[in-house]
C-alpha cells in the first residue's frame, strides 16, 4: 500500500487516467534489472527511480572514468575511480530514498547471468553485441521482456522484445552493432528515457509498446523514424 508521502511524491503521474494509485502500486511492486550503468543506464536508472519502481538492480563491473562524464550523468568528478554500480546506487538513493537499489559489481557472463536476472524485467543498456545476445537468450529462456537500446554518435535506437510475441534481438542484429564509443552525450539520454518509458508502460499494462518496431532517432536531422522488424524463420535463438 502506498504511504501518504508516496501518494504526494508521485501525485503528478498518479492523476493520469491510465495510472492512478493502482498503477503506482504496480510500479512499487515491480523489479527491474538494468545491465549497464553507463550513458543509457544513467538515463534509464534515473527515470525508473523517480517513477517509483520498487526494486532496481544495477549490474556493471566498471569504474567511473573521466571520459565517461560527457554522457554518464549519474556521476561527477568525485566519482572517478569508484565502482559505477556503487556510485549509481548512492546517487539514486538520494534521488528517491523510498525504493530499493541493488548494486552488483560484476561482469555479466554465462556463469552468473541467470542468478543476476532472476525474474526481473530486463533492460539492455550495454555497449557490446555479445553480451546483448546473452541477455536475449536469457529473456527467451525465462520468458521475460527485454527493453533494448543502442546508441552511436548522434543516432539511437530502441525496441521492446516480448518472447513468443515479437522478433528477438538476434533476429534484429544478424550482423554487427557499433559499440558505444563515439557518442554525443544527449543521445543515450534520449534513448534511455525511451527505454524507461517502455518499462513503465509495460508494468502499467499500457498499449502501443515498441513491439516489432525499431524506433530510430537521428539527432543530426532531428527526426524519428520506425522500422518494422519481423521474425527470422532461421533464427537459432527463438525459432
Amino acid at each position: 500500500m502506498l504511504t501518504k508521502h508516496e501518494i504526494k511524491r508521485y501525485e503528478s503521474q498518479i492523476i493520469l487516467p491510465d495510472w492512478g494509485e493502482n498503477g503506482q502500486e504496480k510500479l512499487k511492486a515491480s523489479r527491474v534489472v538494468v545491465i549497464g550503468a553507463g550513458g543509457l543506464g544513467s538515463a534509464v536508472l534515473t527515470y525508473l527511480a523517480v517513477a517509483g519502481v520498487g526494486t532496481i538492480r544495477i549490474v556493471d563491473s566498471d569504474n567511473v572514468e573521466l571520459s565517461n562524464l560527457n554522457r554518464q550523468v549519474l556521476y561527477a568528478d568525485r566519482d572517478i575511480g569508484k565502482a559505477k554500480a556503487d556510485s549509481a546506487c548512492k546517487r539514486l538513493g538520494a534521488v528517491n530514498p523510498h525504493i530499493q537499489i541493488e548494486p552488483v559489481n560484476a561482469e555479466l557472463n554465462e556463469s552468473n547471468v541467470f542468478e543476476l536476472i532472476e525474474d526481473y524485467l530486463i533492460v539492455d543498456a550495454l555497449d557490446n553485441l555479445e553480451t546483448r545476445l546473452l541477455l536475449n537468450r536469457v529473456s527467451l529462456s525465462k520468458q521475460l521482456p527485454l527493453f533494448h537500446g543502442a546508441v552511436y554518435g548522434f543516432e539511437g535506437r530502441a525496441t521492446t522484445i516480448i518472447p513468443k510475441q515479437t522478433p528477438c534481438l538476434q533476429c534484429l542484429y544478424q550482423g554487427s552493432l557499433p559499440g558505444q564509443v563515439a557518442v554525443v552525450g544527449a543521445t543515450p539520454g534520449i534513448i534511455g528515457c525511451i527505454q524507461a518509458t517502455e518499462v513503465i508502460k509495460y508494468i502499467l499494462g499500457l498499449e502501443a509498446l515498441l513491439l516489432g518496431r525499431l524506433l530510430v532517432y537521428d539527432g543530426l536531422k532531428m527526426s524519428f523514424s520506425q522500422v518494422n522488424i519481423t521474425k527470422d524463420p532461421a533464427c537459432e535463438a527463438c525459432r
